[in-house]
């Protein structure tokens, strides 16, 4: 599913954000990367959705080698990638539902079948009866849930999360957790960046540590690669 081979990225010349960094994750993987502020956590991510492009080495990202990839294909890369922000980033002039089904309607779903999903992944996240609202009236927890929705609405099948506990106190971050363990437990890749060691503690999967910008350690979990189940997000 993903692959890093000797990858760094410069932000500028004397400064590297990931520094000769190399792993891969199979597909139905639960993955954490880990590590303080600063470690590249979140370069890592944005490398993987193609936010930004490696100074050297390379990314392969379901198949694709992104060094290949034409900056007009990227949008169909990421189409294929549900990403999940720190800060949320629902629109506040549109409706949960709405904002759930901004990339069905970019992907051209039809009205009836958008609706459908988007009323679907509203009930799975505990939402439906917040469809119509603006996410400036629901609290933290229930705007990253939202966020949550909206990544899985185009039904992908690998899933990024930057920090998506940042701004929760423990009782939400353990929600969210398991909403990322239900995802992967119905097949989809699940890479989570975060540095609040009681998630790492208790989600109990694989670990990327980095440490100044260096892969410092890659810890396996307990947790086993999920077999796929089509359709059932």
């Amino acid at each position: 599913m993903i692959l890093f081979e000797n990858v760094t990225k410069h932000y500028q010349p004397q400064s590297a954000a990931l520094s000769n960094v190399s792993f891969r994750i199979q597909p139905g993987e639960f993955v954490i990367v880990t590590g303080p502020s600063g470690a590249g956590k979140t370069t890592l991510l944005q490398l993987i959705y193609r936010e930004l492009i490696p100074t050297s080495g390379r990314i392969v990202v379901g198949g694709v080698d992104l060094s290949r990839l034409g900056w007009r294909d990227t949008p169909l890369l990421r189409r294929r990638i549900g990403m999940v922000f720190q800060d949320f980033r629902l629109l506040p002039r549109r409706t949960v539902a709405e904002n759930v089904a901004l990339l069905l309607r970019a992907l051209a779903w039809p009205g009836e079948r958008r609706r459908e999903r988007t009323r679907r992944v509203l009930e799975w996240v505990s939402l439906a009866h917040r469809a119509d609202d603006w996410p400036m009236t629901l609290s933290g927890g229930e705007q990253q849930r939202v966020a949550i929705a909206r990544a899985l609405a185009a039904e992908p099948r690998l899933l990024l999360a930057d920090e998506p506990t940042g701004n929760l106190d423990l009782e939400r971050s353990l929600e969210i957790l398991g909403l990322f363990r239900e995802i992967h437990a119905r097949g989809a890749t699940v890479v989570l960046a975060t540095h609040d060691t009681r998630l790492i503690e208790a989600a109990d999967v694989r670990v990327l540590h980095l440490r100044g910008g260096r892969l410092a350690s890659d810890r396996p979990g307990r947790a086993r690669t999920s077999a796929p189940q089509e359709g059932a997000l």
